[in-house]
């Protein structure tokens, strides 16, 4: 695995798991459960250090993108038997049917089929849970939501993106893809639109109840609309079985304004989602 001397010595980060208050309200309100969000992580060092690979940028974003791709790996777009025992998968969301778009009906397993009358295409051994109540994909900015976000958000590959519906946590988990066998990952990244403040997005990686690490999410700032954040973050030596993705400050909702637009929370959609071939835990 090929990893560029200009990457190693920027983009290598391991974070110091210092606390934080556990009374931020930001992750009061989605259950006892969350509390752990980001207590982990309110201050953190970087160091030259083989234990975590981190990748991240703001605004221009395809550089670190692609050094993220080369880091995982080939591209996987079937389910192989035997399974594949490396590359990467990735989930645009663009091929979603228009009977899951613009609405609340999007599939929380969608990408994790395993029946065999389904498409490879579903295959690629992702689940998704939320504390809030769906999911939702949309192609018009999840302006049917609220005609506000319309000229907020921005697709990163065109043209559709990805949120949970009623809260703004995402938990991923995995399996061989094609199968219902439980797997694990080493590298996850996620293409974000629209993070105005540093400490609203994150992600966690856990190996069963075992906190690897939170990481954040860079920021555009509140004088550029619907730009993109990537963070990918990779393990060399551990097993990642759950990601919880903390996108934004609060979940989209009617009446909600972003930062940006003269509100009090950020609020953040997802687009691609990258990860290394997922790998049975059996």
């Amino acid at each position: 695995m090929k990893v560029s001397i200009k990457l190693f010595l920027a983009s290598i980060v391991l974070v110091s798991l210092a606390s934080c208050s556990k009374d931020d309200p930001r992750y009061m309100n989605d259950g006892p459960e969350n509390k752990s969000s980001l207590e982990a992580n309110e201050n953190f060092r970087s160091e030259v250090k083989p234990d975590v690979i981190i990748i991240k940028a703001d605004g221009d974003i395809d550089v670190a993108l692609n050094e993220f791709r080369d880091l995982l790996g080939a591209l996987n777009t079937t389910p192989d038997i035997p399974p594949a025992q490396g590359g990467r998968r990735e989930i645009n969301w663009d091929g979603v049917p228009a009977a899951f778009t613009n609405n609340n009906l999007f599939p929380a397993d969608f990408f994790g089929a395993f029946d065999p009358a389904f498409p490879n295409a579903r295959k690629r051994g992702l689940i998704y849970s939320t504390p809030g109540s769906c999911f939702s994909v949309s192609d018009t900015s999840f302006s049917f939501i609220d005609p506000a976000y319309d000229n907020q958000f921005n697709a990163f590959s065109p043209s559709k993106t990805f949120i949970a519906v009623g809260s703004n946590i995402t938990d991923n988990f995995f399996k061989v893809p094609g199968t219902n066998i439980n797997a694990s990952v080493q590298g996850f990244g996620v293409v974000f639109s629209d993070v105005n403040n540093g400490s609203s997005t994150a992600m966690e990686f856990y190996d069963g109840d075992r906190l690897l690490g939170t990481f954040k999410v860079p920021n555009v700032g509140n004088n550029n609309p619907g730009g993109f954040s990537f963070l990918g973050v990779f393990f060399p030596n551990e097993k990642i079985t759950r990601v919880r993705i903390f996108s934004g400050s609060a979940a989209l909702s009617p009446g909600q304004n972003d930062l940006s637009d003269g509100g009090g929370k950020d609020l953040v959609v997802m687009d691609d989602f990258i990860y290394s071939e997922p790998k049975s835990l059996e």
